[in-house]
């Protein structure tokens, strides 16, 4: 269903994330730094644990679908966000902005929910590690990211027309370097009750179930890792563990500080910070904290490195 602008708005214009025209260039080659980064991690680890044979576990199968969720998240905020900051006239089109909107909605969700997948792919590995191979199978892999990606695209296709069915007044210009929810329901004249609403209800749903998954997982993970009679052994899973947590505590926490809190409360200004954390920051570590301090992943980059042509077959 497409959103129906039904006050005659054609364009907004985006504020981008500073208005002083001295800042616009360094935060230009920082923001570009980012994106590089993201999109160059994320490739490797999407070509990494497609090609390489002893990488062809569930695991490394999550991983590849998160780097490719990272990516497209990036890719939806970042490409508009570097042109804006070049050019005089931040403009972005009704039809282009709900675009956006809903891109962004697809893949953030679709990352919360694998966040809770990856966590539930380590809670059998670690408690259960004997039948970890026949419980996640490669039908309940494809199964998840399925239902994965199906329910990020719902979440899309719902609360995106519902934000763009408000009326718009006399202001277009959004305070926000990407078209997200609060800024966009801030430039509303008409009731915002509804897709407030709508928004609170899903936002509330995908991270209660999804951090529900994360904690029960982990704590079982703990428990079992307190088990461990090698001290080791412990010290090793504890660490691998903090990184994991680490990322999703910043994911978390910034995703509910944007979001479970009413329209009103926002701080626009304090909320762009936030993003730029969760559409570039933390897409741009997701590579380095969850593979790049895996040997399995450091030995085949290491081997691909020196030689581009090595057969993968034999890593």
């Amino acid at each position: 269903m497409a959103p129906e602008n039904v006050t005659g708005v054609t364009e907004f214009i985006l504020t981008g994330v500073s208005d002083s025209p001295e800042l616009q260039f360094p935060l230009f080659l920082v923001f570009l730094v980012l994106y590089v980064l993201t999109t160059a991690g994320n490739l490797g680890i999407i070509t990494l644990t497609s090609v390489v044979s002893r990488l062809q576990t569930p695991m490394y199968f999550f991983l590849r679908h998160l780097a490719i969720i990272n990516l497209g998240n990036s890719t939806v905020i970042a490409p508009k966000m570097l042109i804006n900051f070049l050019v005089k006239k931040k403009t972005t089109s009704f039809y282009e902005c709900a675009t956006q909107l809903g891109g962004f909605l697809f893949f953030i969700v679709s990352e919360v929910m694998m966040l809770a997948v990856m966590a539930y792919d380590r809670y059998v590995a670690i408690c259960n590690p004997l039948l970890y191979m026949v419980v996640v199978s490669r039908r309940l892999c494809l199964l998840l990211v399925s239902l994965t990606y199906l329910y990020g695209f719902s979440t899309a296709i719902v609360v995106s027309p519902c934000i763009f069915s408000v009326s718009y007044c006399s202001s277009n210009i959004i305070n926000h370097f990407y078209c997200d929810i609060a800024p966009l329901l801030a430039l509303s004249c008409s009731d915002t009750y509804l897709p407030e609403t709508v928004v609170f209800i899903s936002a509330g749903t995908n991270l209660f179930f999804s951090m529900v998954t994360v904690l029960v997982s982990y704590f079982n993970i703990v428990l079992s890792i307190l088990r461990i009679c090698s001290s080791e052994g412990r010290k090793k899973a504890f660490s691998t563990c903090a990184s994991h947590m680490m990322a999703v505590t910043v994911f978390y926490g910034t995703t509910l500080f944007m979001y479970l809190q009413p329209q009103t409360n926002h701080s626009l200004d304090t909320d762009k910070m936030a993003s730029v954390f969760y559409t570039l920051v933390i897409p741009m570590l997701n590579p380095l904290i969850y593979s790049l301090r895996n040997n399995d992943v450091k030995v085949a980059l290491k081997k691909f490195m020196k030689n581009p042509c090595y057969s993968f077959k034999s890593v």
